[in-house]
This record gives C-alpha cells, sequence and structure tokens, in this order.
C-alpha cells in the first residue's frame, strides 16, 4: 500500500496568471496499491468510481509513459480537505497525486522534473501542479512543450486565509468570461506587479503586496461570478490584511495577513455572518515540502 499526501495550492496569486503558485497546509490523501485486476475505488463518490476518475487517468499516463501494463489497481481517497472548484487546486492534487502514487508502483522510475512535466500536459498550465508536487511559491512557464520552473524562498511574517464561498465555480465557466486579447497597457500593468510579487516575497517587504495583488487579466472579469466578492474583498482590507486576492479561478478569496494577526479570521468572520454569507474561513500557512509519501514506496 502506497500512500500520498498532496497539498492545496493557490494559483495566480494576483497578476501571476497561469504562471504563479503557492502550496498551503490544507491536505488531501490517497492510496494505491496493485491489485490482480480490475479497477477499484474506496472512499470516493460514486460518480468518480470509473476510468474516467482523474486520478486513475493520471496514473494511466504515467504507467503508459513507462510502458507498464498494471495488472489491476485499488484507488482510495483517504482524506479530502481540499474542497472540490473552489479554486484550491483540488483537481491537481488528484493529478499529482495519481502520477506520485503511480511513479511510485514503478519504483520511482521518473524524476520529480519529469512527473511535473505529464502534470503540466494534463492539467494545461503549471501554476496549480507545480507547487503541489514541489511545495513552495513556483514560478513556472511552459516553452515549446517543457516546463521550466524555480521556487521563491518565502520569508516568514505571514499567514494566509482562505475565504471559501458554499457554491463551487467551475475553471470552464471562470476561463470562459476571460477576453481573448489584452491591451499593451494591461499587459504591462501585470507584468510589472507580478515582478514585484516575486521580489516582496522573496524580500519579506510584505507591505508592498497590496501593490502587487493587482491585476487586469483576469480578476476583474471573474468577481462578476462570484456574489459578495467586492464586500469580502474591500472587508479585507479594511480589516489590515497585506494583500488580497481571487484564488486560482476562484470563488475562494485569499488574503495575506501579519502571522500575528489574531484578529482579523474572527473579525471576518463577524461581517460574514452579518452580511448573510455562509463562507468558510481557513487560516493557512505554507507548505515547503510537496507531495509527500507517508507510506509505502521506495
Amino acid at each position: 500500500m502506497i500512500k500520498v499526501r498532496v497539498p492545496a495550492t493557490s494559483a495566480n496569486m494576483g497578476p501571476g496568471f497561469d504562471s504563479l503558485g503557492i502550496a498551503l497546509s490544507l491536505y488531501n490523501e490517497f492510496s494505491f496499491k496493485e491489485i490482480n485486476e480490475g479497477l477499484k475505488f474506496r472512499g470516493i463518490p460514486e460518480e468518480f468510481c470509473n476510468e474516467k476518475n482523474i486520478i486513475y487517468e493520471a496514473m494511466k499516463y504515467c504507467f503508459d509513459k513507462a510502458g507498464y501494463k498494471i495488472k489491476g489497481l485499488e484507488i482510495s481517497e483517504i482524506k479530502q480537505d481540499v474542497p472540490i472548484s473552489r479554486g484550491l487546486g483540488s483537481s491537481s492534487t488528484c493529478i499529482v497525486g495519481g502520477l506520485v502514487g503511480a511513479n511510485e508502483i514503478l519504483g520511482k522510475k521518473f524524476s520529480n522534473d519529469e512527473l511535473l512535466e505529464m502534470a503540466v500536459e494534463i492539467e494545461g498550465h503549471p501554476d496549480n501542479v507545480a507547487p503541489a508536487l514541489l511545495g513552495g511559491m513556483v514560478v513556472a512557464i511552459v516553452e515549446e512543450n517543457k516546463t521550466f520552473y524555480d521556487k521563491v524562498d518565502v520569508k516568514s511574517g505571514i499567514k494566509f486565509v482562505s475565504i471559501i464561498p458554499n457554491f463551487r465555480l467551475s475553471t470552464e465557466k471562470a476561463r470562459s468570461v476571460l477576453p481573448k486579447e489584452i491591451s499593451l497597457k494591461d499587459g504591462v500593468y501585470n507584468v510589472s506587479r507580478a515582478a514585484l510579487m516575486v521580489a516582496c516575497f522573496s524580500s519579506g517587504r510584505y507591505e508592498l503586496i497590496k501593490h502587487a495583488c493587482k491585476d487586469a487579466f483576469h480578476q476583474n472579469f471573474r468577481s462578476g461570478l462570484i456574489n459578495g466578492f467586492d464586500a469580502v474583498y474591500n472587508k479585507s482590507y479594511e480589516l489590515g490584511a497585506l494583500g488580497c486576492y481571487l484564488s486560482g479561478a476562484g470563488p475562494t478569496i485569499m488574503a495575506i495577513i501579519d502571522e500575528k494577526d489574531m484578529r482579523f479570521s474572527n473579525k471576518l468572520k463577524e461581517f460574514l455572518k452579518v452580511k448573510g454569507l455562509e463562507w468558510d474561513i481557513l487560516e493557512l500557512s505554507l507548505d515547503n515540502e510537496g507531495t509527500a509519501i507517508l507510506e509505502g514506496g521506495y
């Protein structure tokens, strides 16, 4: 039995569309076992217990790359703390978990870089799968079908507050509202802020994060799909957030606060209650480890 833990991720981080992402201390755990025949699922909703299951598809992708014909497979979901379709990388945990589980069955045939290439091929972009696999804050690009990345040495002093609505928002719907083209002005706006974002996390000058979090590519378009977005976003800054942005495709809003701030979450909970918004609030920290083998493996 192989047991794998994969962290949640928060992608885009404001201006870093499809290229910036960070791993957080919220996890899904899976276990995998090669069996004599068939495909079995445990702890997974019935609607996903078939060959179109994204975990199985990722594992098969890895096995096919290795030219390995598996006899049978049992896939179990032990823990699902990462909410589905909320902008916290739930699908990436499945893709990365499946690839890593398959690679362990293969005896670690592939390196992390090779697994990342497979994950990007499946997902289509690296902003979630890279930090899910590698941990930390990752800058990643795809050029000529090859992924290039680097991890940012994030300075201490902050924590992340996930403000999670009680409804799902599919990535497909969130992408459908985006413009097909952007202006040079908006391009410069985002490039400069994405660069500042990386600099802030590297230097620890978190007083600049509020400027770096601004975006002209996607937030303004996607926020219209999220009831209460403006109210929660503005209140987060009013309560002292250092930065605030739409996590991934949404609908989760991510606030960055000082690690010593013990009032923010409770004050925000009071605000949400008054507004009648049934959203969850989770205080999280940076996960620097990425995907971990908890049991079995090589």
